[in-house]
Formats: C-alpha cells, structure tokens, sequence
C-alpha cells in the first residue's frame, strides 16, 4: 500500500475558517462582482438617455466603456502589488467601497468630463478587485471545491450584464440615468458592509492560495495566449449580438430583451454546472467549452438567419461561453509560476484586452463586411484557441509516463 502524496492529502484538508462565515462572505463578493460587471456596462444600455443629458455623441458616451476597461488593464497588476500586505477582508471591502463612491459620484456628475473621472475611479477599484478576489475566496475552502467556489463568485459577473444592465436601463428609463448608477450605489455599499462583518480575515498565505499548486511559466504563458484568442472572439459576437438578432436573424426589437435574458439564465446555470466538474478537469473543461463555442460561431454564422435556429445557437453561445471565465480564473490560480494574485491580476488584464480587441474587430468586420460575418470571423479566434490547447493537451499526456500500481510484497 502506498503512502498518499502530499496534493492527494491536502484536497481533503479540513476548511480554514467556519463555513457558515465563508459563504457568506462568498455571496457578498459575487455581489460586488455583479455590481462592478453591471457598472461598468452600464453606459452601454443608458447610451441614449446619458448622451442628449450631457450633449455628448453616443459614441462619445461609449467611451466611458472603453476608458474603463482601458484603465482595468494597466492598473490590476501594479495595485496588486501596492496592497499585497494588507488584510484581503479590508481591501476587498475598500475596492467595493469605491465602487459605492464611483457610482454615487457618476450620479450626480456634473458634465461628461466629471463623470468620465467618475468612471476612471470605480475602474481602479474594479482593477483591485479582480486581481484578488479569486485567490481570496478560494482560501475561505477547503482544497477539494475551491474550483466550485471561485464558480460560485464568477456567478455574480455573469448576472451583470444580463441582470444588472438590463435592471439599470429601465431604471434609468423609468426615472433618470442618475437614478440607474444611484441604485448600483446603494448595492455596493450593502455589499461592503457584508464582505467587511462578515469575511473571515484569512491571507492567501493561511488559506494555502498565495502560490499556484502546479507552477508552470510555459503553461500559464499558454492559458494567457488562451485567453486573449477565446475573449477575443467571443466578444465580437458579443458587443453586436443585438444587432445580429435584429438584421441577421430577424427579430423584432420588442424581443430583444427577452432574448438577452434567457441567453443570460443559461449562461448562469452553466456557471454552476461547470463548478461541479473544475476541481477535478479544468483543462478538459475548457477544452470542451472551446470546441462547443467554436461549433456554436458557425452554426450562427450558417443558420443565424433562421430565427429558431438563431435562438438555438444563441443558447448554446451561452453554454459554452459562461464556462470559460471561471476555468481560465481557476487555472490561472492553478498555475501561477509565482504569487497567484499577479497571475490573477496579469490574467483579469489580459482578459480586457480581449474583450477590447474583440470590440474592435468586430466594429470593424460590421462596417466592412456586415454583422453575419461577425460569428465566423470570431469562431477563428476561438479555434486558434482550442488548437493551442489541444496541442498542449496532447503533447502534455505523451510525455507524462504512464502510473503503474506498485505491486503488493508478500
């Protein structure tokens, strides 16, 4: 019989802190991720009443988005590093605070230039909090699920823009866009004061999360390389789904939301499923989601412009992507060559570039070429993806030999 390596034994190590508290404190962090999702798209749903408000161009109101993510890339690494040795119950609760204050502040902006440094400042708080918010959750648990917990938080960011958007832009209809950023305010406040009672002052370090459990450079270079391709085509489908749905697939603008949200629902559940399997086959999971985004991308492509087919395609877009942030956050973690909050901090950067790129490509393939070409050129990116992958993958099982049973002595 042989003795149980040191990884099998700590998948079974009792959780640091009391599990009530830690729940707790995990459905106040997927709160905070919701709000910072929701407000950072935000402007994209209020663009028409914000822009005559202000006398600013929609696409000048757009920017607010852009600037946004523009400052989540270059900020999430070095505040990393700036708060590395204070308290994560603190810091997390202080990033949402300044979500709180971001958000009031845009409420009550006084011009466009007032609200774009509203903007710019819930944007370093969301920098912050992306880049530690995985590793210090996953410390709250036990080895063996913390792949299901950091699902568990990412459930929080996906409801963002399905929920939260389509929330604040009636809100901001029925009332004023003010009223819109004045409820994502009142939000994040609560959530602050939940994560700052109720988060147990764990370190990454106590928790066993502050290095990655399978350090590898090559490998976590790979995941980014991942990374930047699937976001990349997943959100040029992403930013003109609505017009696709209205010009390609030939829906009726009254269906819209309805449409956006059953696309979300999915999504969500499959952000709980897939934490059921990320312990035990984050890889393969990601593999999977790849192949399924792929085949989706073309099958919208092709039959996008079949209204059943289109809705068809549409929620299995949602599968496949909804299982990607949360095995990429995961893996990251996994295979940090050093400290897991700047991989997490380099990959949540990464990430914006691809949601940036996507944006762009996709902006440009719509004036060249029109929206129906949109899904096929994403479904390049996301099978350069895969292909990665894959060869990893597969070059990866070729060289680890295989376990053999050490026979048992008389």
């Amino acid at each position: 019989m042989t003795a149980s390596t040191p990884a099998a034994a700590a998948s079974f190590a009792a959780p640091p802190v009391d599990q009530r508290r830690a729940v707790i404190a995990l459905v106040a962090l997927a709160v905070s991720a919701f709000t910072f999702v929701a407000t950072e798209n935000l402007p994209g749903g209020l663009l028409t009443l914000i822009a005559p408000d202000l006398g600013r161009s929609t696409s000048e109101i757009g920017l607010l988005v852009t600037a946004y993510a523009a400052v989540v890339v270059v900020a999430s690494l070095p505040l990393a590093r700036v708060t590395r040795r204070f308290s994560r119950r603190y810091v997390l609760a202080a990033t949402t605070a300044v979500c709180a204050a971001g958000s009031l502040w845009s409420a009550f902006a006084i011009g466009y230039a007032d609200l774009m440094a509203a903007r710019m400042v819930t944007a370093l708080g969301q920098a912050l909090f992306w880049a530690i918010v995985m590793p210090a959750a996953a410390a709250l648990f036990a080895p063996a699920v913390r792949g299901k917990m950091i699902a568990r938080v990412t459930v929080g960011s996906s409801l963002g823009p399905v929920l939260g958007v389509p929330l604040g832009t009636w809100v901001g209809q029925q009332t004023s866009w003010r009223t819109a950023f004045l409820l994502f305010s009142v939000v994040s406040v609560a959530a602050c004061l939940a994560m700052a009672v109720a988060m147990p002052d764990v370190t990454p370090e106590q928790g066993g999360t502050a290095r990655g459990t399978h350090p590898s450079m090559r490998r976590f270079l790979l995941l980014l390389l991942v990374t930047v391709l699937a976001v990349t085509g997943s959100f040029m489908m992403i930013t003109f789904v609505t017009q696709f749905l209205l010009e390609t697939a030939g829906f009726p603008a009254k269906y819209l939301s309805v449409l956006l949200l059953g696309q979300g629902a999915v999504g969500v559940v499959t952000t709980v499923l897939i934490g059921q399997i990320l312990d035990k086959r984050p890889w393969q999971a990601v593999l999977v989601a790849l192949g399924l985004l792929t085949g989706t991308l073309v099958w919208l492509w092709g039959l996008g412009h079949v209204p059943a087919l289109a809705l068809v395609g549409l929620a299995m877009f949602g599968v496949a992507l909804s299982a990607i942030p949360p095995a990429l956050s995961f893996l990251s973690m996994r295979v940090a060559p050093g400290a897991t909050e700047s991989a997490t901090a380099i990959s949540s950067s990464v990430f914006n570039l691809g949601i940036g790129g996507g944006a762009a490509l996709g902006a440009l393939v719509v004036a060249t070429a029109g929206v129906s070409t949109v899904p096929l050129l994403g479904a390049v990116f996301v099978l350069a993806a895969l292909v990665v992958l894959a060869i990893d993958l597969w070059t990866t099982a070729r060289r680890t030999p295989p376990v053999r049973p050490t026979p048992l002595r008389p």
